[in-house]
């Protein structure tokens, strides 16, 4: 059977999840991260030492590793008290490989081989990443950060974001895209983890020109001033209008009950309609198929002290066995409709 080459393109949370789910599968996975974080001990690396954003990138290499449970705690460990307060031992890790390897690019390998990584973690690009978040009222801020963290964006809300100075593509970034044969965008946020990747030059290009099937996975929630009111079909035309053609074939809406409990809670904190919907009537108007299934894992945002994150995660997110198995029945789909004719 032929051993297929997925791509998946996303940061954060999202791309953790994904990832802990389709490593268990025969595949070729390439996972394409956003160098646009900013945020937590990630932006003090940033900031101190001038190393390119190892958070994300972290994240993959933990969920991909078949290394020990202790070995992946450990990356994920984040220190309690001292100067090192709030910092991850895996991003500080990763930002003194780059400083002895001579670049981030050797040091995400060397972690590979430690961690025994099922696959390769790539960075959108080997340049410096800074986000800029122009509101409604035409007011710009800078960094990923302010999507969480400055007030104006959720009381004003966003116009659209950008990369300034614009950056290229990593040459390995595209080259995967180009052998891919499914292509996996998101979960993840919108303008935080997903829209990033899209702005760099030369990924939306090579999306756009690659034959692959492009799956969009659609985000649970949304948030308020930056995807208010936002519907599966706005998602996904949004998505499209980065890449700069129609090229989603398919597009995955969760199909599980919401507990009252949680959905709420979670209007309560982003407001409402932050539930995202799917309008099955709009089908007329697009040229993506949607997979309407189970993938949803309803959990509770932990809180921990030396999480300083712990209030922006979701209460509702993708389940990662079901998300990756819907993933590779949606993959595996012509071979299925070329062996069974007919069920009667």
């Amino acid at each position: 059977m032929k051993k297929y080459n997925i791509v998946t393109i996303g940061g954060g949370t999202g791309s953790f999840t994904l990832l802990s789910g389709l490593k268990k599968y025969p595949v070729n996975i390439s996972a394409i991260v956003s160098m646009a974080d900013d945020g937590g001990s990630t932006g003090r690396l940033r900031d101190e030492l001038g190393v390119l954003p190892p958070g994300d990138v972290r994240q993959c290499l933990v969920a991909l590793s078949d290394s020990t449970q202790t070995l992946r705690d450990l990356m994920n460990y984040r220190f309690e008290k001292g100067d090192l307060a709030g910092h991850n031992f895996g991003n500080l890790f990763l930002s003194a490989l780059e400083k002895t390897q001579g670049g981030f690019l050797r040091g995400v390998e060397e972690v590979s081989q430690i961690l025994n990584v099922k696959g390769t973690v790539i960075p959108v690009s080997s340049q410096d990443m800074v986000l800029n978040i122009e509101l409604k009222n035409k007011k710009v801020i800078v960094g990923e950060k302010q999507l969480d963290h400055n007030q104006d964006v959720r009381n004003i809300g966003i116009k659209r974001v950008y990369l300034k100075p614009k950056v290229q593509a990593s040459e390995s970034a595209v080259a995967v895209i180009k052998k891919a044969d499914m292509i996996v965008i998101g979960p993840g946020d919108h303008y935080g983890s997903i829209v990033p990747n899209l702005l760099v030059e030369g990924i939306p290009q090579a999306i756009a020109k690659s034959k692959a099937k492009v799956v969009y996975n659609c985000n649970l929630t949304n948030k308020r001033g930056q995807t208010d009111g936002f519907d599966l079909d706005r998602y996904a035309e949004e998505i499209n209008g980065y890449i700069g053609k129609e090229r989603i074939d398919f597009v995955l809406s969760n199909s599980n009950g919401l507990s009252k409990y949680l959905v709420e809670k979670y209007e309560k904190k982003e407001g409402k309609d932050s539930i995202v919907k799917f309008n099955a009537d709009k089908k007329e108007k697009r040229r993506y198929r949607v997979v309407v299934a189970s993938v949803v894992k309803m959990i509770g945002a932990p809180k921990r002290k030396n999480d300083a994150l712990a209030e922006t995660r979701s209460f509702i997110r993708h389940d990662s066995g079901k998300l990756a198995k819907v993933l590779m029945m949606i993959l595996e789909m012509d071979e299925y409709n070329n062996l069974i004719k007919e069920i009667i």
